[in-house]
């Protein structure tokens, strides 16, 4: 029986989403595969979703980026938490180590936390990167010349990836010149759904109104402009977060449940922000979309250049999405015609399977 240890950025669920589709087809591959998560995202995200056998290990795998709210990095807690990350980083990289050492995988999977490739380069055991973007890219956006150590902790993460054997990259994504090696692949998308009992079940009673889901990831969104939606006559808006007590509209999801992917297609327009995961899905689905842009976020040009390309899509500036000023690009976004150009075939899971499967 195989079995891989799987690092997941903690850093919203997006990693998350990316990973399991490859853990899934790679279990259609290797009979007997089992997968040991490492990181912080919750069980519940993996319950309904991952198919193969798994376990839970919950550990930091790295930092990404502080939010306050999905839409804005707060700059300085960022590098003040990479600071205190890597105050200790060589037993950070030994613990980590002998941790993988003692489950004795076959393979170390990172989707893509640079602390599980070198401490799995340092175990011995091969290992591989998973993403549409890495680190480095991030930071680097977000970085003070001035600052030595902003240059030093860059320096640390990219010698970090050059002991990958592999990255594999998602499509559409960022130039991953960290990695020694780099094998480009498809989008990777969760299986389209055919039907789902759960999601009729939530849209029962929906009516002849248009329905809007606002969705912004794993990062809560703790404030919306909720008088302002509920005055938007002939529309009603799920919402993955709190909804206060009195309004009609407005709905509350359950926080990215395991039916979300049934639930986009039967909604009619998405709001959120550019991602990786809400775009491909979206895209596939058909679905037309508002976003809002996050400022600074490394993949976000080439997200949003996917997106006008094969999907539709319509900007909503950040000041008219707080002030609840959101008719306007909802309309022309329902209005938009489904573009002539068909996007690439979401085949990266199976793609990645394959590649993965070679070392297995």
């Amino acid at each position: 029986m195989a079995l891989i240890w799987c690092s997941i950025s903690g850093h919203g669920f997006g990693h998350a989403a990316q990973a399991v589709p490859v853990l899934n087809e790679l279990g259609r591959l290797i009979p007997g595969l089992t997968v040991l998560l490492r990181t912080t995202v919750p069980p519940q995200f993996f319950d309904g979703r991952l198919e193969i056998p798994w376990e839970l290990s919950q550990a930091q795998q790295d930092i990404g980026c502080i939010h306050q709210g999905p839409l804005h990095i707060d700059i300085p807690a960022t590098w003040t938490a990479h600071e205190r990350f890597h105050s200790n980083w060589s037993a950070r990289v030994e613990e980590e180590a002998l941790a993988i050492t003692a489950k004795r995988p076959d393979l170390v999977l990172s989707d893509i936390s640079y602390l599980a490739v070198e401490a799995g380069a340092r175990a011995g055991i091969p290992t591989i990167g998973l993403c549409n973007l890495s680190w480095d890219l991030v930071l680097e956006r977000l970085m003070d010349d001035c600052s030595p150590n902003h240059a030093a902790i860059l320096q640390l993460i990219r010698q970090a990836y050059l002991k990958a054997e592999l990255m594999i990259r998602l499509s559409p994504g960022l130039p991953m010149n960290a990695f020694r090696k780099v094998l480009n692949v498809g989008p990777v998308l969760g299986s389209l759904p055919t039907d789902s009992q759960q999601a009729r079940e939530f849209l029962a009673g929906e009516g002849k109104e248009i329905t809007v889901l606002v969705g912004f990831g794993g990062v809560p969104m703790e404030e919306l402009p909720f008088t302002s939606l509920e005055a938007m006559t002939g529309y009603r808006f799920i919402l993955s977060g709190r909804v206060p007590v009195g309004f009609k509209r407005l709905r509350s999801l359950p926080h990215l449940p395991p039916f979300f992917g049934s639930l986009l297609a039967s909604i009619d327009l998405l709001v959120t922000k550019p991602g990786y995961n809400m775009f491909v899905e979206a895209i596939a689905h058909q679905k037309p979309v508002v976003y809002v842009r996050r400022p600074n976020f490394a993949d976000e040009a080439c997200l949003v250049e996917y997106l006008h390309r094969y999907g539709r899509g319509v900007e909503l500036s950040a000041a008219d999405f707080a002030a609840g000023k959101w008719l306007d690009a909802i309309e022309i976004a329902l209005a938009l015609p489904q573009p002539t150009t068909p996007p690439p075939p979401p085949t990266g899971a199976v793609e990645a399977a394959s590649i993965l499967a070679d070392y297995l």
